[in-house]
């Protein structure tokens, strides 16, 4: 079992944040239905097989719950993150560590979203 089987980000504007992360990784979200009762709440889920290798998740824009300030960093897998670290800045998103090596365990790079949500891109290469 993966250790993490789910993750949300939270957003202040979703048209905004939608466009970002699929300018970025070149991939459509899908709308996620509101549960009952679940009040004011909208999700787009990132596209992913429940059976294969990572997370799903999804942006979530929640009556309440503001973006940005938190301590927990999602890393996208990518081929090579430099190519993503570059659609980043192209899509409004700031740079805040360019692709570096971690050793034998590949490169990574810190990115901020528009929202003001660090996450991380890992390659290989």
């Amino acid at each position: 079992m993966n250790s993490v089987g789910w993750f949300e980000i939270y957003v202040d504007d979703m048209s905004r944040a939608k466009a970002f992360y699929e300018a970025v990784f070149l991939k459509k979200l899908e709308k996620l239905e509101t549960p009952p009762g679940e009040g004011p709440l909208e999700m787009w889920s990132f596209s992913g097989d429940m059976q294969s290798y990572g997370a799903n998740g999804s942006l979530v824009k929640m009556e309440g719950v503001t973006a940005g300030g938190n301590s927990t960093i999602v890393y996208f897998s990518c081929v090579d993150c430099a190519v993503e670290e570059k659609r980043a800045a192209a899509s409004g998103g700031k740079i805040s560590k360019s692709k570096f090596s971690i050793g034998p365990y590949g490169f990574i790079a810190l990115v901020e979203d528009t929202e003001g949500n660090m996450f991380g891109l890992h390659s290989l290469k």
